[in-house]
């Protein structure tokens, strides 16, 4: 019993962690002092203002700085309940529970067995017809027993496991912040294209109502004398067109709607939006500087703790090599007696460790470690590509959010030179100047204009959503859950394993 005790302390004592330590690699290329997108310009005469006041605000619940209350209320049912998010809600729980469930395998498993059976033998003689006297006899067997088995971490196998499950949940963790991220940004999408729906819808009520009062000029004038049938028929063919496209963006709205209320969980007939005007000002984000960017995309922090947990794979699969200890202990009551069960008379036991490796396997180890090790570059390779992503992404809605702006400018003037030559062309067509064929012209110039400023305030919108979405919200990679391995308190600290160890 001493040796077994000073044995299974020595394995103890001797434990280590086969397998490199985690140390994080660098980007592919180190980010800029400043986004390329970043920079002041002017577009076109347009001054390019970086960011409102607002902007300075923590950007957790980013979509305030709209001063939207409908937005807001929509944006509180996500978390109650969105589908999706309660997807990725179980996925991150489920890893939590498999880092549990490899935790276990760092403590000993403890077992029982028990059993009643009734046993008989023949001991009847056979008479000289051939039947089978009475005379045997039959008894009870009764046992009981417990076992205990305790594989010793000695290569760090179990912790290995556990600190890959760990990385896994904590990228689990940041799958879950990004899918919240990537759903609160299609919500603000959404509602906004419905708020533009609303726009061209108003736009395309004062434009059939505009319409119907130049086709009654044009009857008018017709009855005077003034006018031909042709003229008639342009103002009735301008009116119908225009009642059609209103027509068409009521399906459009429709759509727009139904899509909010999938995205807050909710059947569409559940969710009614009234009409509300769009807020005049779209607001201007500066995207801070670029070496946060690291820290502030939950997908490069996904990213980031996959190579972790594939990092600490090598080191299960190079544990293989080494042999497995485990200590092991037994003891069963058997009697045929149950009073006399529980007798030490009745006992029988065993106590000690055992080893079992394999010697050889045909090269299966070492393919397990190159494989591990392949699949860590190619973890490395996807966090690199997902930083250079996440700059990209950034420096496109930088580029958009100062496009579109100065777009919207020379739109504006735009718009207000169309309004006036429809203005005048009507002036001028019932002073009997010009044909109507110029009033048409005008008209489907103006409305042409406004529909394009509608568009770009909602590309500027969208560009705005689609710049908080690339910095990453207001999230931080300090906010991913702190999933730390519990030791047991007889375990060794791990250690780092002295090179040549074993010639990997």
């Amino acid at each position: 019993m001493k040796h077994t005790a000073a044995c299974l302390a020595l394995l103890l004592l001797s434990g280590c962690m086969v397998g490199p330590n985690y140390t994080r690699p660098p980007p592919a290329t180190d980010p800029t002092p400043t986004y390329k997108e970043a920079v002041y310009q002017e577009v076109e005469g347009v001054a390019f203002r970086p960011a409102l006041p607002r902007d300075t605000l923590d950007r957790g619940t980013w979509w305030t700085i709209y001063g939207d209350t409908t937005l807001d209320h929509l944006m509180a049912e996500v978390d109650v309940s969105n589908q999706t998010l309660k997807e990725n809600e179980a996925a991150y729980r489920q890893a939590v529970a498999l880092i549990r469930q490899s935790q276990s395998a760092l403590y000993p498993t403890v077992g029982y067995t028990g059993s009643v059976t009734q046993n008989s033998s023949s001991g009847g003689r056979v008479s000289g017809n051939g039947l089978v006297t009475s005379g045997g006899n039959s008894f009870g067997e009764y046992s009981i027993g417990s076992t205990l088995s305790w594989e010793i971490d000695v290569w760090g196998r179990i912790r290995r496991t556990i600190e890959s499950d760990a990385a896994a949940a904590q990228a689990s963790a940041a799958d879950l912040a990004s899918a919240r991220l990537s759903i609160q940004s299609s919500l603000a999408t959404s509602y906004f294209s419905l708020r533009i729906s609303d726009e061209r819808l108003s736009l395309y009520r004062q434009s059939v109502a505009a319409y119907q009062r130049s086709l009654d000029i044009v009857r008018n004038q017709m009855n005077a004398g003034t006018a031909s049938r042709l003229d008639l028929a342009q103002a009735q063919s301008q009116l119908e067109q225009t009642r059609a496209l209103y027509a068409a963006e009521g399906a459009n709205r429709a759509q727009f709607e139904h899509a909010v209320a999938a995205l807050v969980g909710k059947m569409p007939a559940e969710v009614s939006i009234e009409t509300a005007p769009t807020p005049r000002n779209v607001p201007m984000f500066d995207a801070g500087a670029p070496t946060l960017l690291l820290e502030r995309r939950p997908d490069i922090a996904s990213a980031e703790r996959q190579m972790q947990s594939a990092n600490a794979q090598i080191g299960v699969a190079q544990a293989a090599y080494y042999p497995d200890f485990t200590f092991n202990a037994s003891i069963n009551f058997l009697s045929t007696t149950l009073s006399k069960l529980l007798q030490i008379s009745s006992a029988v036991w065993s106590l000690g460790p055992q080893f079992a490796g394999t010697l050889i396997d045909g090269g299966g180890r070492a393919a397990q470690v190159e494989g591990a090790k392949a699949n860590y570059d190619k973890v490395v390779a996807t966090y690199r590509q997902t930083v250079l992503t996440a700059f990209q992404q950034v420096e496109d809605a930088l580029a958009q959010q100062r496009y579109f702006a100065a777009q919207e400018v020379i739109q504006r003037r735009a718009v207000a030179a169309a309004r006036e030559a429809e203005e005048l062309s009507l002036n001028q067509y019932q002073a009997g100047t010009v044909a109507y064929t110029t009033v048409v012209t005008a008209q489907t110039t103006s409305l042409s204009t406004q529909q394009t400023l509608i568009n770009i305030r909602l590309s500027r919108f969208t560009a705005a959503a689609t710049l908080v979405t690339a910095l990453g919200g207001g999230w931080r990679d300090t906010d991913i859950p702190a999933i730390m391995p519990t030791m047991p308190a007889a375990l060794p600290k791990p250690s780092p394993v002295k090179k040549g160890w074993w010639p990997f």
